[in-house]
C-alpha cells in the first residue's frame, strides 16, 4: 500500500516484464506473465502494464535491452509506478544496473514469492522457513543494498585489517541463517517423531500446482474447515486430518501448492514440510483443468515431485473445476488441423484415461459433481495399501458406498 496526503492509501501499482527467449512462444509468455499479475494481485499491487522483449539470452547487465529500459523508464515516470517486477530473477549485478536508470522499487519473481509466503506464513514453523529462505536469498544480494555504507571501519584504536559494512551485514545474516536452520533440524525433528508416531495408517497426500482447489477437497473430504480462497499460496502450513471413506481410515495431507521457477530457497526451507509428501503413501495430483496451461502445470508439478524424491508414488490424477471447463469447437466448415483448443472435456476425458500414468477422475469440487466416483476411486487406491498392512479377511473390505 502507498500512502497518498497521509490520509488516504491506494495499492501499489507495478508494470510486470517477461523475456521471450530464443523460439519460445509468445502465448507462453502471457501466460506466465498472466500468473505473475495474479502473483502481484495477490501481494496487493495492481498491475499497470506489462513488458515483453524476445532476446535469445536475458541481457547479463540489464536483462532487458537498453531501448526496453528506457520504455519502462518512461512509462514508470509518467505513470508514477511504484514497483518494477521482473518474471525471472535478477542478479546482484543486473539488480544495480536496473535501479541505476529506473529510480523506483524493482523486485524479481523469486522477490515477489517469498513476499507472499511472508504474509500468508501463520505458524512459527512457516514463519521460520520463510525467514531463512528471505535470507539465504538476501546474502548475495547485500553488495547492491550497502553500497552507501562501503567504507573501511577505522579511527583510533581500530587500525588493522578493519571490516566493511557488508562484511559485517553478511556475518550477521550468516550467524541468523545458522540460527534458522538449528531451529528448522530441531523442528523437524518433532515432526518426524510426530509422522512415526502415526503408525501403521495409510498417508494420503493432496498435492498440485497453487490455486487448482486442493484445500477445499481438504474441506470436502475430510468435514474440516481449513482456509481456502482463490488467492496463490492461500495454504502454507501443512494440515493433517484423520478421515474415513466407507469403512477406511487414513491420514489426508493438504500441502503447500508448487509452482514454475519455484525458488530454490524455498524447496529446501520447505524440506519439513515436503516430508509429507515424500513418506505419503498415496498422491493425489489435483488439477485446475479450467486453466488453458493446465498440462504445463501438470509437468512443473511432476518434477517438482521427482525433484524431492516422491515421484515413484502410486498416484490419482484429480481433475477439478470440470463447470468451469470451456473449449473452443470448431465450425463445420473450418478444414484446420483439430488443436488441443477444440477438444471437449469429453475428449479429454477419453485422453487421459487412456495412459497409463496413473488413475484419472474429473471432478468439481465446488459444484459436488462426480464426487462419489472420486471417493470410489479413493477407496479401491487405499484399499489396495491397506490390505498389505491389515492382512485380514476379505469380508472386512466391502465395496465402497458413499
Amino acid at each position: 500500500m502507498v500512502k497518498l496526503h497521509d490520509t488516504a492509501v491506494r495499492n501499489e501499482r507495478v508494470v510486470l516484464v517477461g523475456l521471450i527467449y530464443g523460439k519460445q512462444e509468445e502465448r507462453l509468455v502471457t501466460d506466465y506473465l498472466d500468473e505473475l499479475e495474479f502473483l502481484a494481485d495477490t501481494a496487493g499491487a495492481e498491475v499497470w502494464e506489462r513488458f515483453t522483449q524476445r532476446l535469445p539470452n536475458p541481457h547479463p547487465a540489464t536483462f532487458v535491452g537498453s531501448g526496453k529500459l528506457q520504455e519502462i523508464l518512461d512509462f514508470v515516470t509518467v505513470h508514477e509506478i511504484d514497483s518494477v517486477i521482473f518474471d525471472d530473477e535478477l542478479s546482484a549485478t543486473q539488480l544495480r544496473n536496473i535501479e541505476k536508470v529506473i529510480s523506483c522499487k524493482i523486485l524479481d519473481r523469486t522477490n515477489l514469492i517469498l513476499d507472499i509466503f511472508a504474509r500468508r506464513a501463520q505458524t512459527a514453523h512457516a514463519k521460520t522457513q520463510v525467514e531463512l529462505a528471505q535470507y539465504q536469498y538476501l546474502l548475495p544480494r547485500l553488495t547492491r543494498m550497502w553500497t552507501h555504507l562501503e567504507r573501511q571501519q577505522g579511527g583510533i584504536g581500530m587500525r588493522g585489517p578493519g571490516e566493511t559494512q557488508i562484511e559485517t551485514d553478511k556475518r550477521i545474516i550468516l550467524d541468523k541463517i545458522s540460527l534458522l536452520k538449528s531451529d528448522l533440524a530441531r523442528i523437524d525433528k518433532q515432526m518426524a517423531v510426530q509422522r512415526k508416531n502415526r503408525g501403521n495408517m495409510v498417508r494420503v497426500a493432496l498435492v498440485g500446482y497453487t490455486n487448482v482447489g486442493k484445500s477445499t477437497i481438504m474441506n470436502m473430504v475430510s468435514k474440516s474447515e481449513v482456509f481456502a480462497e482463490n488467492k496463490l499460496f492461500a495454504t502454507l502450513d501443512t494440515t493433517v486430518r484423520k478421515v474415513a471413506v466407507g469403512n477406511l481410515p487414513f491420514l489426508l495431507t493438504d500441502t503447500v501448492g508448487f509452482i514454475r521457477k519455484l525458488p530454490h530457497h524455498l524447496v529446501e526451507s520447505f524440506k519439513s514440510t515436503l516430508d509429507e509428501t515424500r513418506e505419503a503413501d498415496l498422491l493425489i495430483h489435483v488439477v485446475d483443468i479450467s486453466h488453458p496451461g493446465f498440462e504445463e502445470q501438470i509437468e512443473v508439478v511432476n518434477k517438482t515431485l521427482s525433484d524431492i524424491g516422491a515421484s515413484d508414488k502410486p498416484m490419482i490424477y484429480l481433475f477439478n473445476k470440470i463447470d468451469a471447463f470451456s473449449h473452443q469447437p470448431k465450425e463445420e466448415d473450418d478444414l484446420s488441423p483439430v488443436t488441443k483448443e477444440n477438444w471437449s472435456l469429453e475428449e479429454w476425458k477419453s485422453s487421459w484415461m487412456a495412459r497409463e500414468s496413473g488413475q484419472a477422475v474429473f471432478i468439481s469440487a465446488r459444484q459436488m459433481i462426480n464426487i462419489p466416483e472420486f471417493k470410489r476411486m479413493l477407496y479401491e487406491e487405499v484399499k489396495k495399501i491397506h490390505v498389505t498392512r491389515f492382512p485380514f479377511n476379505d469380508f472386512l473390505y466391502p465395496n465402497f458406498e458413499d
